[in-house]
């Protein structure tokens, strides 16, 4: 064991003789993997943005694309239509070439 590995153990036992482990969610259960398919080198890295409310570019596009949608549902005026639209097609376009880029269909 190198000394990392002593450090991060001896400040996980502390952290369990403090009772800080005491409230959390699936406490005595065994714990459960979420293997999404993401390639093992890379899940710590997806975790780490996921825990950060970090969205990967596509999806964040996507979510500017539902976005936009909503608001020219609710659009009342034909100017700020013409706009978002203008601006939806724009993330449209964008969001096909990023697809392309990766191989995706």
């Amino acid at each position: 064991m190198d000394i990392f590995e002593k450090i991060a153990e001896n400040r996980i036992r502390e952290a369990q003789e403090e009772g800080f482990f005491d409230d959390v969610p699936g406490k005595g259960r065994p714990f459960e993997f979420q293997d999404d398919g993401t390639p093992e080198d890379l899940r710590l890295c997806h975790k780490l943005l996921r825990n950060a409310n970090c969205l990967p570019p596509e999806m964040e596009l996507r979510r500017e694309i539902y976005n936009l949608r909503q608001l020219m549902e609710s659009a009342k005026d034909e100017d700020s239509r013409v706009r978002l639209q203008r601006e939806l097609n724009f993330k449209m376009v964008s969001l096909g070439e990023n697809s392309r880029r990766r191989g995706v269909s």
